[in-house]
């Protein structure tokens, strides 16, 4: 079982998001951030893995004109304000898709799928999107 830390009202869970979609032409990517800043507010230990098209999310230069979708990646910058700082991505899923961690907006934590599994075993609540 992770460890969980005591705080003033309750034990803080370990919640981590994952985001494995393409951040337009679902809902997914957008819905994920949400929960996310959600769960910040009620001041839980937030995680954020991005894994497959989910590396996507995070990249530079976002353009939705094409989709008339609104660009919500701004908001990535936005969650050390929440105090979510840990955002891990998969070195594979980056590799497979040509990117590198320089095309990313925020700061992460690349991470290989070896270490991707044990940081979502250490959670005690891990939610797909």
């Amino acid at each position: 079982m992770a460890e969980e830390t005591m705080q003033e009202g309750g034990v803080r869970k370990k919640f981590m998001y994952v985001n494995r979609k393409a951040p337009y032409g679902t809902i997914y990517a957008l819905e994920s951030l949400e929960v996310v800043l959600i769960g910040a507010a009620f001041e839980q230990d937030v995680s954020l893995a991005f894994l497959d098209d989910g590396v996507y999310e995070l990249t530079m230069g976002q353009n939705t004109k094409g989709v008339e979708m609104k660009n919500f990646s701004p908001t990535y910058r936005a969650l050390e304000d929440y105090d979510v700082s840990k955002l891990y991505v998969e070195k594979e899923s980056l590799a497979v898709r040509g990117l590198a961690e320089a095309d990313l907006m925020v700061p992460v934590q690349v991470v290989d799928a070896a270490e991707m599994a044990r940081l979502m075993a250490e959670q005690d609540v891990v939610m797909s999107f």
